[in-house]
């Protein structure tokens, strides 16, 4: 699984609530630990889900 955030991030850290050991707000932006994604499917879904700008994107 692939996970990218866009420049539209807000980093308001909604990702980061559902899954912390992926996501982490950097300033004002999110950034995933692509090496720590494997397990994790289901709650970077759900975070791309609950992106209120839509930044996330998940690619299989």
């Amino acid at each position: 699984m692939f996970v990218t955030v866009s420049d539209s991030c807000i980093g308001c850290g909604v990702c980061s609530m559902i899954s912390p050991e992926v996501f982490e707000i950097r300033t004002t932006f999110a950034v995933p630990d692509i090496a720590k994604i494997s397990g994790r499917e289901e709650s970077c879904i759900d975070a791309a889900l609950s992106c209120p700008v839509g930044a996330i994107f998940v690619d299989e």
